[in-house]
């Protein structure tokens, strides 16, 4: 059994940062009326996280109707270098462009394979690893041999490297403008996915 997810993916906090960070987006939400500080594990499948925060009275100011009977799941706040892809049970992006010549480096070319390349995914996977563990890694553009680092990659609109995110479970589609606000509040980049575990 799984449920929906509305997540947002902070690309720029570092991993130092990231505690504190989530601490304030954290107080901002519940003083808000967004969330309250109760935790909950209802219908929360997060990487490395099993509780949420129980939306709070005001929690669809930041999203569409879905109507007066809804109410959502938790929203879980993972803190900690990972991954994060959309959709439902991928494991691997789509793509990564080289910031430097604009070469896009294929893992999955749909139609004609739903799986990745691993010739071509495995060096960024490794990648990925090591810049969980140690917060740095590079790999070098088979185009232009420019070694640059994993955070650095232009990524599918579906996977996201991020110290920091927020899974909203069960939430209807996020409003832009609340979208908007929390990016700004974060004060980073940030990447929005959806999906289904």
């Amino acid at each position: 059994m799984g449920d929906f997810y509305k997540r947002i993916v902070d690309v720029e906090v570092s991993h130092e940062e990231a505690g504190p960070l989530a601490g304030r987006m954290v107080d901002w939400m519940v003083a808000e009326g967004l969330i309250t500080r109760e935790l909950s594990g209802t219908a929360v499948y997060s990487l490395d996280v099993d509780e949420g925060y129980v939306p709070g009275p005001n929690w669809a100011r930041a999203a569409e109707d879905w109507g007066d009977d809804h109410i959502p799941a938790p929203v879980a706040v993972i803190v900690g270098r990972n991954y994060h892809v959309g959709g439902q049970g991928e494991d691997a992006a789509t793509y990564a462009v080289c910031p430097h010549c604009d070469k896009r480096m294929v893992f999955i070319d749909y139609p004609e394979s739903f799986e990745p390349d691993e010739e071509v995914w495995q060096p960024f996977r490794d990648a990925i690893d090591t810049w969980k563990e140690t917060g740095e890694a590079s790999v070098p553009c088979a185009a232009c041999e420019t070694s640059v680092p994993i955070t650095a990659w232009q990524w599918d609109s579906e996977f996201a490297l991020g110290a920091l995110a927020f899974d909203f479970w069960g939430w209807p589609p996020l409003t832009d403008d609340f979208v908007a606000e929390f990016t700004r509040q974060l004060g980073h980049r940030t990447a929005q996915h959806s999906g289904k575990f």
